[in-house]
């Protein structure tokens, strides 16, 4: 799977793993010596140069290998699925994980794994694990580990078929630190060649993915294809009462003038390529919804900007009049352009109305605040160009014929008439071919050959692809969806970076899918921080495929194994664990259900009664036992010392506790 790159944190979260402060005293101490050691303290480095985070992850049977890279020593393949895009299911495969395990101060440390199947494990060529089980193996012995980078290969080979899906998860604990999940900062590996191959292969794969290739060049079928492949494109249904014709206009013309990052194609060159750029512009305006109004939006333009800063839109958009930005966002200098009157609030309230996978997330904005978000985006935008566009009946058949013609009809669903576009198949384009025709670097002058605004690297990438069988074309790999998609819709862009938003790589192995699917979706009304202005975007189509893919990051199946039934008696001794009368005081800063927090004075913690829809089982004991390994900044303060607490349950037992 591709990796994010890892947030970089010093030695606090392991230095911290023993302290205890009474609730309510502990924070402002925490905080004065939390920065002093981001301060003081160095980051985990390796003492090598030319290490990059993550760990190279290979993929080796009979006939095929696949090198990629992994953020952690986790893994979960479902019985017969494949186990990258690039290798077929149903038979075995033998998973490496290469790099190092850096550490600050020489020291020792043991290491745990939950696996089914077979694992060895090395650290610097001296066996720590090697291990045939479906089940938790017990602690290693000690092993000490040097300052600075310790080699680290761990080989897995899954379950027999027959025995259940494939996982691993591996962990450790240090001499003054409990167990848990290999920080993923101290990971890290050295580049070869085998990876930069596959890693372009792979970056070849996702352009055909983005730009819809398989919707001209026909792709597999759909019973075979991965969920990308039916990534359809802003429908043509009503689109002249959505968008501006002379914006349209030049958007045909050349997409990659309008936006640096656009994915559609040029259809026009040479000196008519304005002409029939407009021509086309002027059939589609005349393709009106029923009904549709273009009533002004009449919004409260400082309260749209306001609300632009509060939803952190310029995580993936150049905030309009403060140009040049980021030329990977998406510009809004054009809106008042692109968008008639009207048009820009019914596409704030439901952007994915007529284009299902959409990066532009849902925020669920109420009338009032589309109507005050329109208003401030067209104050900021660039004035509508004096600019008119021919509509007359036969500039409109001439649109309406190009339109059947030059392969629009391939990727734009909404009108109906026939389809007179077709090309080779992707399956049988010889490789050869790669280098000419839509993939060409110029486009030829007077053709319709569509040309795309692609880079030499992305070239490459394409050519690297094209002499793969095209077969992961038909394997869908969950943790890979993922980590394409969190790139993609700029996840890390706000998880992370913002106070309040937990960062990425925690997600997998914190929420249960059942509860992320809809999450992501939109679908939970509820917020789980409800102090937080920002609010948590909607991906209705990604939704379960995202939380899915998390989960398998971790090495955790897609959905969660049934729990077993609560234990009424331990649920009352966990009620009097949380509350003040001889309990830890959670309930001082938590609210549990309709009960609220009672002594907040900030903002109000998580509501406890949502934590066992929405987190799993060992995320929660690993959370209790020691939050500031996960979060150095948190405000939750450490309970447990070395697995024992002062209250008297359990014979002050943490883990049962």
């Amino acid at each position: 799977m591709a990796s994010t790159t890892p947030r970089r944190r010093s030695s606090l979260a392991f230095a911290f793993g023993r302290l205890n402060f009474p609730p309510g005293r502990w924070r402002p101490l925490t905080r004065a010596l939390l920065l002093c050691a981001v301060i003081v303290l160095p980051d985990v480095a390796p003492a090598q140069t030319d290490l990059e985070p993550g760990l190279l992850m290979r993929f080796a049977r009979e006939g095929g290998s696949d090198v990629t890279l992994a953020s952690n020593v986790w893994y979960y393949l479902p019985e017969g699925a494949a186990p990258t895009p690039f290798l077929e299911g149903g038979r075995p495969v033998t998973v490496t994980w290469e790099g190092f395990v850096s550490v600050e101060l020489r020291s020792e440390f043991q290491f745990q794994a939950e696996l089914n199947g077979h694992l060895q494990l090395l650290i610097n060529g001296q066996s720590v694990l090697d291990v045939t089980t479906n089940g938790t193996t017990e602690l290693t012995e000690p092993i000490r580990l040097n300052k600075g980078t310790n080699a680290l290969v761990a080989t897995f080979i899954g379950a027999e078929p027959g025995q259940g899906d494939a996982f691993l998860r591996l962990s450790w604990q240090g001499e003054e630190t409990t167990l848990g999940p290999i920080a993923a900062a101290v990971l890290t590996h050295r580049p070869d060649e085998g990876e930069r191959h596959w890693t372009r292969v792979r970056r070849g794969r996702e352009l055909i993915l983005n730009h819809r290739c398989a919707h001209c060049h026909t792709g597999p079928p759909a019973d075979r294809a991965i969920p990308e492949l039916a990534m359809d494109a802003p429908s043509f249904e009503g689109i002249g009462s959505r968008r501006n014709a002379h914006w349209m206009a030049a958007w045909i013309a050349n997409p990659g003038e309008q936006r640096s990052t656009a994915e559609m194609p040029r259809l026009f060159h040479g000196t008519d390529a304005a002409t029939e750029a407009g021509a086309v512009a002027a059939y589609l305006a005349t393709l009106k919804a029923p009904g549709a109004t273009a009533a002004p939006s009449n919004g409260d333009a400082d309260a749209g900007g306001r609300l632009f800063e509060t939803l952190h839109c310029a995580a993936c958009h150049n905030s309009p009049g403060e140009e040049p930005g980021d030329p990977e966002n998406v510009s809004l200098e054009h809106v008042a352009w692109k968008f008639p009157e009207g048009a820009l609030q019914s596409f704030l309230r439901n952007p994915d109305a007529h284009f299902q996978w959409i990066r532009m997330p849902d925020f669920k904005l109420s009338e009032t605040e589309a109507a005050d978000l329109a208003a401030w985006l067209r104050t900021k935008s660039d004035p509508v160009p004096d600019a008119t566009l021919a509509g007359d009946a036969a500039t409109v058949d001439r649109g309406r014929a190009l339109i059947q013609s030059v392969g629009c009809l391939n990727c734009h669903a909404g009108v109906e008439m026939e389809n007179q576009f077709t090309a080779e198949p992707l399956a049988s384009l010889d490789a050869s071919a790669w280098a000419g025709g839509c993939l060409a670097e110029s486009p030829v002058s007077g053709s319709r050959v569509p040309h795309f605004a692609l880079s030499a690297e992305d070239r490459a990438a394409l050519r690297a692809f094209a002499n793969t069988d095209r077969e992961s074309l038909t394997r869908h790999v969950p943790r890979e969806f993922a980590a394409r998609n969190l790139v993609g819709l700029n996840c890390a862009d706000c998880h992370g970076k913002f106070d309040g938003f937990p960062r990425l790589e925690l997600l997998g192995g914190k929420l249960k899918p059942e509860w992320a699917g809809p999450f992501i979706r939109g679908e939970i009304d509820e917020k789980p921080r409800p102090w937080l202005e920002a609010r948590m975007p909607a991906f209705a189509t990604r939704g379960t495929l995202l939380a899915e893919g998390l989960a398998m990051q971790h090495g955790y199946p897609p959905v969660t194994p049934t729990e077993p039934p609560i234990d009424r008696e331990a649920a009352e001794i966990g009620r009097k664990l949380t509350g003040s009368d001889g309990g830890f005081s959670c309930i001082a800063c938590h609210g549990v259900g309709d009960f609220e927090a009672t002594a907040v004075f900030e903002a109000p913690g998580i509501n406890l009664a949502l934590s066992g829809d929405r987190l799993r089982r060992d995320f929660f004991h690993l959370w209790l036992t020691n939050p500031l390994r996960i979060e150095p900044m948190t405000k939750m303060p450490v309970y447990f010392d070395q697995g024992r607490s002062p209250l008297p349950e359990y014979d002050g037992d943490a883990v049962r506790q």
